[in-house]
């Protein structure tokens, strides 16, 4: 067994005002996106521009906060809704989906794609590659936090959190998530994108691996407890909510290529990036 490293939640307090360690992983998620969408902007070949990019952050941002908060209540705590509809709007208690999230993602999506006269999956496949540097951060604020911990094991790097009532050795749930959903997301969207691909690809992607990383993690991640499991003694939310992920990746990449096949390298829209290139002429 590892020794959890016991970190303050609190990063930082002045009186009574507290800053927490799993905010400001969301805000370096933010700031990260930005980085690396003004190094997409800049090889877009003039598709996308550094203005359009700082709304996209804002609206995306608000898209996580909004939806997360939505998701958690109605796929987690649906009960407290129910008895106290205001509980919604109770965010200083804590509690966001990351499924919740991502749906307020798209709709803030579409709803800002529609002002630039971009398509849907023009916003979802500039953005994927952006996404999972803030899905990892994230994880990281919950093992400093040391919430939404893993099951029970006898693995060498098995540790006991402070919070655990039980007191138990568990897997570090959250740094397998960190692994999967942030690094190796990460670079497998990025590598995919750096090169032109079928319109779709890339989200379908997005939601192909994202789906099956979280539902293998889950088989080592703590069901949530006023949940337990949903179905036959292993299936949780998290595998349940993943599952039209997964189904919903292999459909947008398969309609990706079949709808869009690539142009002399790219899809007619992206053809300007090829020029900026060099590789056609305008």
């Amino acid at each position: 067994m590892i020794q959890y490293p016991a970190i303050d939640p609190v990063a930082i307090a002045i009186g009574p005002v507290q800053v927490h360690w799993y905010g400001l992983t969301y805000l370096a998620g933010f700031a990260m996106a930005w980085w690396l969408g003004h190094r997409r902007c800049r090889t877009s070949g003039g598709l996308w521009s550094e203005e359009q990019l700082g709304d996209l952050i804002f609206f995306a941002a608000l898209g996580v906060v909004v939806g997360g908060r939505f998701g958690y209540v109605l796929f987690y705590h649906f009960d407290y809704f129910l008895r106290d509809p205001l509980w919604l709007f109770k965010v200083w208690e804590g509690g966001m989906s990351f499924h919740g999230g991502l749906l307020g993602v798209l709709l803030a999506m579409y709803l800002y794609g529609r002002k630039l006269n971009k398509s849907f999956f023009q916003m979802t496949d500039f953005i994927a590659p952006l996404v999972p540097f803030g899905l990892g951060a994230g994880r990281i604020g919950n093992f400093i936090g040391g919430e939404l911990w893993g099951r029970a094991s006898d693995v060498p790097w098995a540790m006991i959190f402070p919070r655990d009532p039980e007191q138990l050795a568990r897997h570090p749930s959250q740094l397998y998530q960190f692994a999967l959903e942030g690094v190796a997301l990460f670079c497998i969207l990025w590598w995919f994108s750096r090169k032109p691909r079928p319109r779709m690809a890339v989200s379908g992607l997005f939601l192909l691996c994202y789906g099956i990383f979280r539902f293998i993690v889950e088989f080592a991640r703590q069901p949530d407890s006023q949940l337990g499991f949903i179905a036959w003694d292993w299936l949780t939310m998290g595998q349940l909510l993943s599952t039209p992920m997964i189904a919903g990746g292999v459909l947008l990449i398969w309609l990706g290529y079949r709808r869009y096949p690539l142009v002399d390298g790219a899809n007619s829209d992206d053809r300007q990036w090829l020029a900026a290139h060099g590789e056609v002429s305008k």
